[in-house]
């Protein structure tokens, strides 16, 4: 099948936030009294933002535009010379408080436990950031936001946005994104019925190893892992930035979809959502 444009040489954006996360493998997930020793450790800035800037980068192998808010301290500055290293092109609206910070424990069975640390910051349209050049992206992935930044992201070529943004920032903006993508098993991303005056063009519900649901567009299948499972962590954002970059490309939804898929699959087979950059 023709696509109307390759993914490579888009010109992308992501706004949203970022945290600063310990990850660590362990034998056992904690329990109540129990002291474990740590298999392997990393530490990166993470956080779905973050981890979808980073993966719409690798797909379009260019450097991605990335509005975020960092705190101004020592873990602020790590996180963003680890993220220009990463590809991405940081546009940040400085706090004076702590960076928020994570840490994400994983067992060899690939169940997974997170604990954040401090507010989560993000960029608002009242800071003095380049906000103007959205309107010169093909698409732009939206994860923390006020109202107003997100009309100002309304004016990418396409828009698509996760329900933790939270939904009630996307209804008062009144915006109309081309797709919402979330988790149907994230307690914390669900939508109810009418949540929205202005549905989405497409919206997009992934369910894990059982693949997901579209609307339109009915369910779709998990794609194959290509190694053996590791850990989940990210693995919702990079598919999202894989739809991301479909849909700005102008492939249809479903083909939008199936990256999405090989994105999220591939970041399901390493430790931490950067090992293989």
């Amino acid at each position: 099948m023709a696509f109307s444009c390759s993914i490579e040489n888009l010109s992308l954006a992501v706004v949203g936030h970022v945290e600063w996360v310990s990850f660590l493998s362990v034998e056992r997930l904690p329990g109540p009294g129990s002291i474990c020793q740590a298999l392997a450790f990393r530490e990166e800035p993470a956080g779905g933002g973050a981890v979808a800037a980073v993966q719409l980068a690798r797909l379009s192998r260019r450097r991605v535009k990335f509005y975020t808010a960092l705190g101004r301290d020592e873990i602020g500055e790590r996180a963003a010379a680890r993220l220009g290293a990463l590809g991405l092109e940081l546009e940040v609206a400085w706090r004076d408080e702590p960076t928020r910070r994570g840490v994400s424990f994983v067992d060899p069975e690939g169940d997974r436990a997170i604990t954040v640390i401090g507010r989560r910051l993000q960029p608002e349209a009242t800071d003095p950031l380049p906000w103007q050049e959205l309107a010169l992206r093909d698409g732009v992935f939206v994860t923390a936001t006020d109202a107003k930044g997100l009309q100002l992201a309304r004016k990418a070529g396409v828009l698509t946005v996760t329900p933790r943004l939270p939904l009630s920032v996307v209804a008062a903006s009144g915006v109309r994104c081309d797709a919402l993508i979330g988790s149907a098993l994230d307690p914390a991303e669900q939508v109810g019925q009418g949540a929205l005056q202005n549905s989405p063009l497409l919206r997009v519900a992934t369910e894990g190893s059982a693949g997901g649901w579209s609307e339109p567009g009915g369910r779709f299948a998990a794609q194959p892992l290509p190694g053996k499972f590791v850990d989940s962590y990210g693995c919702g954002d990079c598919f999202a930035a894989g739809v991301t970059a479909g849909l700005a490309a102008g492939w249809p939804g479903a083909e939008a979809i199936r990256l999405g898929s090989r994105c999220g699959a591939a970041c399901a087979t390493v430790f931490g959502p950067y090992s293989h950059i």
